[in-house]
């Protein structure tokens, strides 16, 4: 059985590399401000984004890091951050996108395994860089502002690259993120130019957007939802970014206030915050129609929570890295509590038995497998995970349990990988935390399962309480009252916070290891 877009029209795709979609866009509105600082207040302008970018792809290709080469780019938010990604696209190269709280052993690994021949590094992670270069094929480390004897990225801009360099659209490297690695070792993804421009264009329609929006753009642009969802699709459909470093809820609140702000662009430990903080009650942010959720599914009783505090609609999407990033959206017209919402134009889906391989009707649990332009090409140097993950007509297995009503509203149950077996029930973590945290006493939770010789595992709460601090046996009880028996918590421990990626996924792995 085969789900299909019930609410939009296929689109057809342009021909474009992702900086020429970007920069059809740009071309019509050249004196719009386009890009800002937010900790300095420096603008670009459209025109002035197009010259740089085109400025600094040409200083690429003539000292030999154009076409064909791979750029790596270590760096927090900045207007830079988005002239570095779409020079390298220009210039028909690959970049290949570094978390700047990376380790230099993590960097090492992502250098190695994608080929970098260039590292573009914010001058705050040159220390982590160079050590983390070091035994490498990076010939140049280039910095964003100015450090002693390395050559900033100011220094690398030449005569401007006036057209784009050829490029294959659906099979060469546009760009190389990594995979959060919640499981095994983080994995290059293969995003093709056609992948980006395919998905920037779904999610507008999915999203809702309209031309003019200012958003404050906090999330990571090293993720692909920073990346693709913030950074391309606001540049390429009439927005303006204002840029932070990293989520800082004053500056967000001093920026959606000033800029007057339609939406904003959350992870669920955001939206907790917004929920709850009360500094949200010392600014004026009422312009917010829409608070867009992704990253990770949120359960209805934060949403709700959320909707209430900042009077405006909590709606969701579905993404992950293999997809460029998005699947689904909420429509503005249609929100639905807990959803992830419905499939974006071109995209097709399926919700599979993973232990038959039976597709699984309206109502019933299955792993999603999705099929659309936005699909990536593939896993880099890694085809055995390839072929585990992309079937051989094209279906992508995101190992995700989901299931979609009549009205195809898709929900996340869990990770696939993550559910617990108790007593050979399947627990999802998911709906256990969502309960904890409907509790006044409980900021942020976490569940996994913890090995049992009698039950197979047993759930354990991970536990960010408040003032209040409940008890254990409070907590425990809590749960016990919503929910089935064999999704009651066993223990619950306390910790400082809940280990995150910087896409707002719950880090597992880490909890796991306070288990040994």
């Amino acid at each position: 059985m085969t789900y299909r877009p019930t609410h939009a029209q296929e689109i057809e795709i342009p021909d474009l590399t992702i900086t020429q979609r970007v920069f059809a866009d740009l071309a019509q509105r050249p004196d719009d401000t386009v890009l800002i600082d937010g900790l300095t207040n420096a603008s670009l302008s459209a025109a002035s984004f197009i010259q740089a970018v085109k400025q600094l792809a040409g200083g690429l290709t003539s000292q030999g890091f154009g076409a064909g080469q791979t750029v790596a780019l270590m760096a927090p938010n900045s207007p830079e951050y988005c002239i570095v990604f779409h020079a390298v696209g220009w210039a028909g190269g690959t970049i290949t996108t570094i978390n700047p709280t990376y380790t230099a052993s993590e960097v090492h690994y992502q250098l190695m395994d994608s080929g970098a021949d260039l590292l573009i590094a914010d001058t705050a992670c040159l220390d982590v860089a160079k050590e983390g270069s070091g035994g490498t094929g990076v010939r140049q480390i280039v910095t964003i502002g100015d450090a002693p004897d390395t050559p900033s990225l100011h220094s690398f801009q030449g005569a401007p690259l006036d057209q784009q360099a050829p490029v294959d659209l659906d099979n060469h490297n546009a760009v190389l993120p990594y995979s959060s690695g919640t499981t095994g070792l983080p994995k290059g993804v293969r995003l093709s130019h056609r992948n980006l421009v395919g998905n920037v264009d779904q999610s507008a329609i999915g999203f809702g957007l309209q031309r003019g929006e200012v958003i404050a753009g906090f999330l990571p642009f090293f993720h692909i939802y920073g990346m693709n969802v913030l950074m391309n699709m606001h540049l390429a459909h009439g927005g303006t970014l204002v840029t932070l470093p990293r989520f800082d809820l004053e500056r967000v609140l001093k920026i959606t206030q000033q800029h007057k702000s339609r939406r904003l662009w959350v992870v669920p430990p955001v939206a907790l915050m917004l929920s709850q903080h009360p500094m949200v009650d010392d600014y004026d942010i009422s312009s917010v129609e829409l608070l867009m959720s992704g990253a990770a599914p949120m359960g209805p009783e934060l949403s709700d929570a959320v909707e209430k505090r900042l009077n405006c609609t909590v709606l969701q999407g579905f993404g992950m890295t293999e997809l460029g990033p998005v699947s689904h959206a909420t429509p503005i017209s249609g929100p639905r509590a807990g959803s992830s919402g419905i499939l974006l134009p071109n995209t097709l889906c399926r919700i599979v038995d993973p232990e038959t391989g039976e597709d699984m009707p309206a109502g019933q649990e299955g792993e999603m497998w999705i099929k659309g332009p936005q699909v990536m090409i593939g896993y880099l140097n890694n085809d055995a995970a390839t072929r585990e993950t992309l079937t051989s007509d094209g279906w992508l297995k995101t190992g995700d349990i989901a299931v979609v009503d009549q009205d195809g509203y898709m929900f996340i149950v869990d990770r696939l990988k993550e559910l617990i077996k108790y007593n050979g029930f399947q627990v999802a973590p998911a709906e256990l935390e969502a309960t904890l945290l409907t509790h006044p006493g409980v900021q942020d939770a976490a569940v996994i399962g913890r090995p049992d010789p009698v039950a197979g595992e047993l759930p354990v709460g991970f536990v960010v309480t408040n003032d209040a601090n409940p008890s254990d046996d409070e907590l425990m009880a809590h749960v016990a009252a919503t929910l089935a028996h064999y999704k009651h918590i066993h223990h619950v421990i306390r910790v400082d916070e809940i280990p995150k990626s910087a896409s707002g996924k719950i880090l597992r792995r880490m909890l796991r290891q306070q288990l040994d």
